[in-house]
């Protein structure tokens, strides 16, 4: 990344001077997550969090900093273990 030239949609988690909130798409290895930002698919930190797929997340500077609003798949509160 080399900055706001880099950014697409409007959207760049990685630059951007505020936290903004993302959707979990995808947990990966190594404390990391796949978000979706608008449309944008971005890989960032989620060592300071327990999120899971759906979990709508704050991020700063590519670091997932607190969940806002937990999605169904992953905790156990939805039908589609049954």
């Amino acid at each position: 990344m080399n900055g706001p030239e880099d950014c697409t949609a409007g959207v760049c988690i990685t630059c951007s001077d505020q936290a903004l909130p993302v959707r979990v798409v995808r947990l990966l290895e190594g404390e990391l997550a796949i978000v979706d930002a608008g449309g944008v698919l971005e890989e960032v930190s989620v060592a300071l969090i327990d999120p899971a797929v759906g979990d709508t997340v704050l991020v700063h500077a590519r670091e997932a900093i607190a969940v806002i609003a937990h999605g169904n798949a992953g905790r156990g509160d939805d039908d589609e273990h049954a």
